[in-house]
C-alpha cells in the first residue's frame, strides 16, 4: 500500500481488541479500528466512536486447540478436552473474558455443558490477556492445552488439533471500521478499501 500511496504514513498498534477499545474510548489517536470480534465494534458503534457507514466484515478466522510438543494427555480434540476438564486432570490455557479469544473459549465450554469459573476455581485453566499469552503458555509446555485462533497456531508453528464449529463459538468475524475521531477519514477509507480488494 505505501508503494500505491508514498504519501500516506501507516502507524500500527497491536493489541487485544479490548485493550485497543478502551484506548479508543480514552482519546488515543487513530483512524481505523480492525477487532478480532465483532462485540468490540459494537460497542464502540452504540457510542458513536466509528463511522458505520464504513464498517466491514474484513476477514474470518477460526478458533483451534492446540497443544504442546509432546501432548502428555493424548488430547486430540475438543471432545476430549472437555472428557479431561470433566476428569480435572488437565490444564487449559484461554484468553480472559474481555478479549475475544476468551469469549470464543467461554462458548465452547458451555457448549460442552461445563462452567468455566468453577473449572477455574478448580485449578484447571490459566488465563492469558491475550491470544500471544495464550500461545507462550501453550509454547512453553505450561499447560496442557490452549485455544487460540488458527493464524496464531500457524505463525507460532503450531498445528491444530481439533477446529470449533459455528455452532461451538459462532463465526469468528473481524471488522473494520473508520472511526468517527479520524483527522484522516479519507486516507483511512481508501486503506480499508485497499485491505477489503
Amino acid at each position: 500500500y505505501q508503494e500505491a500511496e508514498p504519501d500516506v504514513s501507516l502507524v500500527f498498534n497491536f493489541d487485544s481488541s479490548g485493550t485497543l477499545k478502551t484506548q479508543i474510548q480514552e482519546g488515543a489517536d487513530c483512524d481505523l479500528f480492525l477487532s478480532a470480534s465483532p462485540k468490540q465494534m459494537e460497542q464502540l458503534e452504540e457510542l458513536d466512536f466509528i463511522l458505520p457507514e464504513s464498517r466491514i466484515n474484513l476477514l474470518e478466522n477460526k478458533v483451534v486447540l492446540v497443544t504442546p510438543e509432546g501432548n502428555d494427555k493424548a488430547v486430540g480434540s475438543f471432545d476430549s478436552l472437555a472428557e479431561h476438564l470433566k476428569a480435572g486432570d488437565i490444564l487449559l490455557a484461554m484468553g480472559n473474558s474481555d478479549v475475544p479469544v476468551g469469549q470464543y473459549t467461554g462458548k465452547i465450554l458451555s457448549w460442552y455443558g461445563l462452567n468455566e469459573q468453577e473449572l477455574a476455581a478448580d485449578g484447571l485453566i490459566t488465563y492469558g490477556s491475550n491470544v500471544k499469552e495464550v500461545v507462550s503458555q501453550v509454547c512453553e509446555g505450561s499447560v496442557d492445552a490452549g485455544v487460540i485462533y488458527s493464524t496464531d497456531a500457524f505463525s507460532a508453528g503450531l498445528t491444530p488439533k481439533d477446529e470449533a464449529s459455528e455452532e461451538m463459538c459462532g463465526q469468528v468475524i473481524y471488522p473494520a471500521s473508520v472511526l468517527a475521531s479520524s483527522g484522516h477519514p479519507d486516507e483511512a477509507k481508501a486503506f480499508l478499501d485497499f485491505l477489503s480488494g
